[in-house]
């Protein structure tokens, strides 16, 4: 049988499938949708909206452009991408997922990189927040600040050398140019200046059109993480999850892990957040293990932001082969820096007493809390506003 059939069938009796469950749980599936667009509205929504914002005005203003010429030096001998790459690196890093998918998508789409260079930038750019490795799960799941120290350096080493990893998948072979380091700044200002000019428009229609891209875009990643949040849960009750975590539970076993992390990882596939407290929770077993699992499931990130981000990249024409390898090992790298970080760092097996550290983390955590679903709300009631206006505009051209 022809593959491109079978894998018709497949998806048709997949999705067929699923609408079944559906109707025999729907409690289950309401309940999970209800679970993850819980988790969207007070807390992912209000972290991401900000940078995404700021990404695109900082691209309107030429920044990108300003980054991209002084980070080239660095960018270019070491990932063989453009000096502009180095921009979605620092942004995926303070931003987090899938912001590194969605900046990467946007200057692939103004022509700033090739499909080539945009693939490979999207397999290493995909970093969970620091405030969710500090404060979430260090702090909140483990009780131990310290540990956000392992989480996050093995987190961004994972990344780092999935890039490594990556410049050979380039066939470029473009050499840095050897501007001295004044001259590189000034023709930096020079070329930010320029770019601003080409894109000459109201500061009021930056911000709207800012506002309305991010909130579209935050729109869709609600719709995945409602989506698998009820998967999760129509799985977990017709038993296929802990028949997946019995599996898991043999190959843990078989590397020397304990086994009962085959059943607490499996939360972690779909959504990241569920599957780090879960193992969290295993106080039987060692806490060299327990790190070693956060931090790989940290760099796998969940099927839910995966799909986000391919998601992301498929609407800008770019294929996810290599972001979702890239996922495969970050989950490897980070776990074995991990095991070596946790040897040089020291940790306690006990809860740690509260440090000025953890204390701020916690305190800035309570106020995301706090004021997350207050922002979530302002921003759709804008976002709804931006449109009426312009389809409303749009009309009267029409008609004028």
């Amino acid at each position: 049988m022809n593959q491109s059939k079978t894998f018709t069938y497949l998806l048709a009796t997949g999705s067929v499938s699923l609408v079944a469950l559906m109707v025999c749980y729907p409690e289950v599936a309401v309940g999970g949708s209800i679970k993850g667009l819980t988790i969207w509205w007070n807390q992912v929504f209000p972290a991401l909206f900000p940078f995404f914002v700021l990404a695109e005005l900082m691209i309107s203003f030429g920044v990108v452009n300003f980054a991209g010429i002084l980070m080239e030096p660095l960018m270019r001998p070491i990932f063989r991408l453009p000096g502009i790459s180095g921009f979605v690196l620092m942004m995926g890093v303070v931003s987090g997922f899938p912001a590194g998918a969605r900046i990467t998508a946007d200057l692939y789409k103004d022509k700033k990189l090739t499909k080539s260079e945009a693939e490979r930038l999207a397999s290493f750019t995909n970093f969970s927040n620091p405030l969710f490795i500090f404060s979430v799960t260090a702090v909140q799941f483990f009780h131990q600040a310290s540990l956000g120290i392992i989480f996050a350096l093995s987190h961004y080493l994972g990344n780092l050398c999935v890039g490594l990893t990556m410049r050979f998948f380039s066939k470029s072979k473009k050499k840095t140019s050897t501007i001295q380091v004044r001259s590189r700044f000034v023709y930096a200002l020079e070329h930010m200046h320029q770019e601003r000019l080409a894109r000459n428009q109201p500061f009021g229609k930056k911000i709207g059109d800012a506002v309305v891209s991010s909130v579209s875009t935050l729109l869709a990643i609600g719709g995945f993480i409602a989506l698998f949040s009820m998967l999760y849960q129509l799985f977990l009750n017709i038993g296929a999850i802990n028949l997946l975590g019995e599996v898991l539970s043999i190959c843990f076993k078989w590397i020397g892990f304990s086994p009962e992390l085959g059943s607490a990882v499996i939360p972690g596939l779909f959504e990241l957040t569920i599957g780090d407290k879960s193992v969290a929770e295993l106080t039987s077993v060692p806490l060299i293990e327990q790190v070693v699992v956060v931090s790989g499931l940290l760099g796998f990130c969940g099927f839910s932001i995966q799909a986000q981000a391919v998601s992301i990249l498929s609407q800008a024409g770019l294929r996810s082969r290599l972001f979702l390898i890239g996922r495969i090992l970050q989950m490897i790298y980070s776990s074995i820096a991990a095991f070596f970080l946790f040897h040089v760092f020291p940790t306690s097996s006990g809860i740690e007493t509260t440090t000025a550290f953890s204390q701020n983390v916690s305190a800035l955590t309570h106020h995301a809390v706090v004021w997350g679903p207050t922002l979530t709300f302002v921003m759709l009631i804008i976002f709804i506003v931006l449109q009426l206006h312009r389809v409303c505009s749009h009309s009267h051209h029409l008609n004028g």
